[in-house]
């Protein structure tokens, strides 16, 4: 078990884990993660960790968008947004890189989830690891997570 599983199981969220066989020379794992549960794209988010003003924010969005850095530091209430460090986000988030959770993180971050999940009645995330997906209602990942729905896609 991931902590992200531990954590709704332990909340008793509804919620259904997905397993597949991860290529470690797939160009996108949310792209893959989508092809290989047969998902359509719009349903699985993948979990960005950016800095904005110096401080770690998580930014959950549709595996086939970009993210806008201006956005999430308008929706995070600061001026400036970049990529985190790597090092940083596996170190802070306690997962590694294409498998970060929103859920279960080793030190929970502020979370900001891409308002075209509010469409949707699942949506899918990382579960913890690659090649392990976690899906369920987005209000319930909001609630799991503390999070800020806003506009996250660059245009």
């Amino acid at each position: 078990m991931t902590p992200a599983i531990n954590l709704v199981r332990q909340k008793k969220v509804a919620h259904q884990v997905h397993e597949y066989s991860h290529d470690p020379a797939a160009a996108s794992y949310g792209l893959e993660a989508a092809e290989k549960m047969g998902v359509p794209t719009a349903q699985v988010f993948k979990t960005l960790v950016t800095e904005v003003d110096g401080k770690l924010v998580v930014a959950v969005l549709p595996v086939d968008h970009q993210l806008s850095l201006k956005k999430v530091a308008r929706a995070a209430g600061g001026k400036k947004a970049v990529m985190a460090d790597p090092a940083k986000v596996e170190r802070t988030t306690g997962y590694v890189l294409g498998g970060v959770s929103p859920l279960g993180q080793k030190k929970a971050l502020p979370t900001l989830i891409d308002a075209s999940a509010e469409n949707l009645a699942l949506m899918y995330v990382s579960a913890g690891r690659r090649g392990l997906e976690i899906s369920l209602a987005p209000s319930d990942l909001q609630r799991l997570t503390n999070a800020i729905v806003a506009d996250l896609i660059d245009a």
